[in-house]
Formats: structure tokens, C-alpha cells, sequence
């Protein structure tokens, strides 16, 4: 009886132990400087919001956030890269819209993006603006359409890749609106962008802010907008949904995803820190400037989120055939 005393009196001591080593863990947290990958290059779109992200969790850390850009392939580098990386805390990824597309049209990667991380949370969203160049002769969604289905392949349509979100809300749209148009992807949305300006594309899926900076000088025309309701600072603008084409809605977003396997108290207290460095004024207002809002989900609504997009954009894949690599 002595014995088994002692035993429950040592294994409470070691859980106590235990209990304290990681409250004190999660309270010292971070004691050195935040790694924050980005699997995008500089001067991207990604990039922009994910330093002015990193400039709040600074703010509130006391301590720099250090932006780590591993762009290319389609976001796989630097997702290969922290998914690899100690689960210790100090390794974040900003995950995308892109991410989840990624696992059915890349299933040999070296990672998976539902195994290998903790979710944290989503950080920003973002709608997109659908706008031609004034060359082509059409003023709404319909009229689109329209040409398309007339002339199948002669409409084209610019994206930042194959992959980037700026090629799959098109392919998305293709699908639902059963027509046929011709990819042309470059390396960046900045390239993408001044292809459709300068008229050697059709037509862009842009960002909303960068796309409407064109609008106002005459050099893009708009047609729609991807949420399902209208943007309230531009009423003006139909939504695809709207259009012709119920349940269309594709937005940008951004989040925070760690290694697997990082403790629940230091995911906690990320998350703790994302929430205020969201919710600094100065965070939100440039965000606002470059038309994306900041969202907050609990860790296990992220994770949630993550997994019904991967299920909807492998069935879309799946029943289309769409941006298969080859």
C-alpha cells in the first residue's frame, strides 16, 4: 500500500511538474525571434499583408517578427520548409487560398497540408474585382459569357499562376458558367496585372483594391465582384452570384499554420497574440487600404475551414480536369 501511495504521490508531482513547465513555457514565450514564412517573393500582394501582419505581431511580442520569403512552386517551398521545421513555436507559415488547391493537383508533394500543421487561425480575406480591357466589348457578366460560348478560346484571362488564386477563381467561374477561355499565367500579379492593362489579355480576376486603382483611370473596366453579396463601398458593382450564377464566391485569405505537433499552450498563446496584433488600429487600417478585412477563427474553426476546402476544390478538380500539372 506504501508503495502505490508513493507511486500516485510521484505521479502527481510529475504531473504537476509537468503542468507548471508549460504554463512557464507558454508565459516566457516567444524568448527569441518569431521565424514568419512566407511562401511567396517579395513585393507580392502575399508579401504586403503578410509584413504589415508581421508588423503588429512585433508591436505586440516586443520582440521582431523576422518575414522569411520562400516563394515558388505554387507555395510548396515554403510549406515543405515549416512543415520540416522543429515544432517548437517559432516557425509560422502563412498559409492561402492557394494551399488547399494544392493537395489534389500536387499529392506527391513532400508535405500535406492536413497532417503536417496546427492550424491557428485565418488573419485577412480579400474579394476580387472581375475587369476587362476597354478593347473588349463587353460591359457585364452575361455579355461575357456570351462572347465566350460565341468564339470559344478567344477570350483570355491573365492570373499571378496556375495555381494563385487569381487563376482558380477563373477556373471556378469557367466551370460554372460551362465556357471555354484561354489561360495565360505569369509569375506574379504584378506581371498578370500589366498584361490585361497594356491589352495583351482580356480579362483579370484582380484583387479588388489593385484592380479598382485602374478602374478609377479608365484603363480596366469592372464587371462584377466574387462575394456573394455586394461590397458595401462599391454598391454600385453586381456580384457573379447576381449575374447569373448563384453560389459563385471566391475571396482571397490568408492564415497562420505551425508544425504539427506544436504544443496546444504555445498554439494558444499565438493565437492570444494574433487576436491583438489584428485588432491594433494601425493593422487594420492598412489592411483596409489594400481592400482586405481581418478575420479571427478559434484553432479547431481553421482547421475545419482548411479541410472543406481542400474536399471542395479536389471534387471541382476531379470533375473538371482543371490546371492538372503537367
Amino acid at each position: 500500500m506504501k508503495m502505490l501511495r508513493f507511486c500516485a504521490i510521484s505521479f502527481s508531482a510529475i504531473g504537476l511538474i509537468c503542468q507548471f513547465a508549460a504554463e512557464s513555457r507558454a508565459q516566457n514565450y516567444p524568448e527569441r525571434a518569431v521565424r514568419f514564412v512566407l511562401s511567396t517573393p517579395p513585393g507580392s500582394g502575399a508579401d504586403v499583408i503578410g509584413r504589415i501582419f508581421a508588423d503588429g505581431l512585433s508591436e505586440v511580442f516586443g520582440r521582431q517578427v523576422v518575414v522569411d520569403n520562400r516563394g515558388g512552386a505554387s507555395g510548396n517551398i515554403g510549406a515543405d520548409f515549416v512543415a520540416k521545421s522543429p515544432p517548437d513555436g517559432y516557425t509560422w507559415l502563412q498559409v492561402s487560398s492557394n494551399h488547399p488547391v494544392n493537395v489534389t493537383l500536387f499529392p506527391d508533394a513532400p508535405y500535406h497540408l492536413l497532417r503536417d500543421f496546427a492550424p491557428v487561425t485565418r488573419t485577412d480575406a480579400s474579394p476580387i474585382i472581375v475587369v476587362v480591357h476597354p478593347s473588349v466589348p463587353v460591359k457585364s457578366i452575361a455579355e461575357l459569357v456570351k462572347l465566350a460560348k460565341a468564339d470559344p478560346g478567344k477570350i483570355t484571362f491573365a492570373s499571378a499562376g496556375a495555381t494563385s488564386s487569381t487563376g482558380i477563381s477563373v477556373e471556378l467561374f469557367k466551370q460554372q458558367a460551362g465556357v471555354n477561355m484561354l489561360h495565360v499565367p505569369y509569375r506574379g500579379g504584378g506581371q498578370a496585372l500589366i498584361a490585361v492593362v497594356s491589352g495583351e489579355v482580356s480579362m483579370y480576376f484582380a484583387p479588388v483594391t489593385v484592380g479598382m486603382s485602374f478602374v478609377k483611370q479608365g484603363k480596366l473596366r469592372p464587371l462584377a465582384v466574387t462575394t456573394l453579396k455586394r461590397l458595401p463601398w462599391l454598391p454600385e458593382y453586381p456580384t457573379v452570384a447576381e449575374s447569373g450564377y448563384p453560389g459563385y464566391e471566391f475571396e482571397f485569405w490568408h492564415g497562420i499554420l505551425v508544425p504539427a505537433k506544436t504544443p496546444k499552450d504555445i498554439i494558444a498563446t499565438i493565437h492570444a497574440a494574433t487576436v491583438k496584433a489584428l485588432n491594433l488600429p494601425e493593422v487594420i487600417k492598412r489592411m483596409k487600404d489594400r481592400g482586405y478585412r481581418t478575420l479571427l477563427d478559434q484553432p479547431e474553426e481553421f482547421a475545419a475551414f482548411i479541410k472543406a476546402d481542400v474536399e471542395k476544390w479536389r471534387k471541382i478538380i476531379q470533375d473538371t480536369g482543371m490546371m492538372k500539372p503537367k
